[in-house]
This record gives C-alpha cells, sequence and structure tokens, in this order.
C-alpha cells in the first residue's frame, strides 16, 4: 500500500514553526515579575553569598575595640571603610551582612532539601498507595501538625546544645508536613489518570511509574513547596538564633545580629535595622520567586 505524500498530508508551515513547551514556558516565566524581580534578586543574593570572599575586605569575625559602633556610610560620620557601621565589638557590619547571607541560605536550602526528601517521599507513598498506607501517613501529618515547630526545636535544641549542624537537622526532621500535605494531594490527582494506568498494563515496576509518570506531573507543585520551605527555614532559623539557641556566636547570623543588637536600637538603630532589611528583602525574593513559579506552572496560565 502506497503511502500519500500529497500535500494536504504534510504538516503546515505553522505548525513546524510552532513553540516547543520549553518555549513557551521559559516566555510566560519572563513575562513574571514575580519571577524576574524575585528570582533576579535570588540571583544576586546567592552571587554575594557565595562570592563574599571577594566582595569585603575584612574579617567577618575580626574585632576592633577602638571602632565600635561605627555609624553607616551615610551618617555624617560614617566611613567607607565599614559601609554598614560596626557593632559594639567593632565587626564590620558589612562583611557580616555578606557572611550572614551565606549562613541563612545554606541553612535554608539544607532544610529544604531534608525536609522535601522525607515529605516528598511520605506524600507520594500516600497518594500513590491509598489504603493503610495513606491512614498512617496522615496521622504522622497530623501529629506533626500538633506539635509547635518553634516550642519543639526550642527544647530539642536546648536538651542536645547548638550549632549550625543541629539547627540543621532539627528543622529538617520538623518542617516536611507541607510537602507530605502537597505531594498527596497531587498524587491522589494523577493516580488514576489515562497514562498512569497504561504504564501499569504495560507491567512497569512500581518505582518507575512513580519516577517516570508521577514526579514529572507533580513537580510543579513540589517547587513552590520548596520555595516556600526555604523562606520558613531561613525565618525560623532567625528566629532560634535570636533566642540564643541557633548559630552560636561568634558566626555571623542575621538573627543573632539582631539579638545582639538589641540593646543598642534606640540609640544605634542601623544594628538592627540593616539585618532586619536584609532579612526582609531575602524572604520577599523567595516568596516573589515562589509566587511566580506556581503562575507560569499552573495549568490556568497554559491556555
Amino acid at each position: 500500500m502506497a503511502i500519500s505524500s500529497s500535500p494536504e498530508s504534510l504538516p503546515s508551515v505553522a505548525e513546524i514553526l510552532e513553540p516547543t513547551p520549553g518555549a513557551i514556558l521559559r516566555k510566560r516565566a519572563l513575562g513574571d515579575w514575580g519571577v524576574m524581580i524575585g528570582g533576579g534578586f535570588m540571583v544576586v543574593l546567592l552571587l554575594v553569598a557565595f562570592g563574599a570572599p571577594l566582595l569585603t575586605w575584612h574579617d567577618p569575625l575580626g574585632q576592633d575595640l577602638f571602632n565600635r559602633y561605627v555609624p553607616p556610610v551615610w551618617h555624617e560620620k560614617g566611613s567607607w571603610d565599614h559601609p554598614f557601621g560596626t557593632d559594639k565589638f567593632g565587626r564590620d557590619y558589612y562583611t557580616r551582612i555578606i557572611y550572614g547571607a551565606r549562613v541563612s541560605l545554606m541553612i535554608g536550602f539544607a532544610v529544604m532539601l531534608m525536609s522535601g526528601v522525607i515529605g516528598t517521599a511520605m506524600g507520594i507513598a500516600a497518594g500513590y498507595f491509598g489504603g493503610r498506607v495513606d491512614m498512617f501517613v496522615t496521622f504522622l501529618i497530623n501529629t506533626r501538625l500538633a506539635m509547635p515547630v518553634v516550642l519543639i526545636a526550642l527544647a530539642v535544641i536546648a536538651l542536645i546544645g547548638s550549632s549550625l549542624e543541629v539547627v540543621i537537622l532539627v528543622l529538617g526532621f520538623l518542617l516536611w508536613e507541607r510537602f507530605a500535605l502537597v505531594m498527596r494531594s497531587s498524587t491522589q490527582q494523577v493516580r488514576n489518570l489515562d497514562y498512569v494506568a497504561a504504564a501499569e498494563a504495560a507491567g512497569c515496576t512500581t518505582m518507575r511509574i512513580l519516577m517516570t509518570e508521577i514526579m514529572p506531573n507533580v513537580m510543579n507543585n513540589l517547587i513552590v513547596v520548596a520555595t516556600i520551605e526555604v523562606a520558613h527555614a531561613i525565618l525560623l532559623e532567625a528566629a532560634l538564633s535570636f533566642l540564643g539557641l541557633g548559630v552560636q556566636p561568634p558566626e555571623p547570623s542575621w538573627g543573632l545580629m539582631i539579638s545582639e543588637g538589641k540593646g543598642d536600637m534606640y540609640f544605634k538603630p542601623w544594628v538592627i535595622a540593616i539585618p532586619g532589611i536584609a532579612l526582609f528583602l531575602m524572604l520577599l525574593a523567595i516568596n516573589l520567586l515562589g509566587d511566580g513559579i506556581r503562575d507560569v506552572t499552573s495549568p490556568e496560565s497554559r491556555n
């Protein structure tokens, strides 16, 4: 039987030149102000945090008691040698802000990865298998939601001691429930769709179905939750450091810097204003990026 090669059977130029899904996604991302502003600011923060040794000429732990409480450069007594001023130990605030960004981002992403692995595995298992697995995971989620995060973290850290590694481990084991809830719901939505049934009928293993059929179709929700949890972890670390049970002195942490400066806030307001503004801008950028990713990847925006 001859194959027809008439012009009617060939694809049109418009069909050939139709943009790919990746190109459409990039176009939507470039047109979303949340992705552009939040993503751009996060790129700058990452470059500043991990390029800190190239951007500052002071030691973040170095003390100079002869230069205590030097005001910022915009003050009439300020100096460009200390653009953001110094603290009560004479440590350069500009340097400590930059290195504090590195600490905050490291904690945020480490906690997100740890809690994301735990919560995603539990949520996908509950949504895919259902039954007793779903009941057990739901029970664990409800139990976790009944536990106040800050109080549990304070109690655990007070018992075993505080350090950067301890903060990451404690928060990582406490912030998985949002991943589990979202992944459970997302998996339930795609569990009975045709492509999953076709993979099961073709004899694919459960692991292959989960990794090649389920995960790619819930990834957009996972990315949004991940950005939210990064901000959540950074804020909790700042709160713990402010209370004295997070990152310990003399390591630079924005929450610790606010705590150390709270006694002088009325006379030297920059000691809490600068780290407070830095923390606000970082959280705002992460939330803008998360909202932008949600808008770009949502089904409603694909039409």
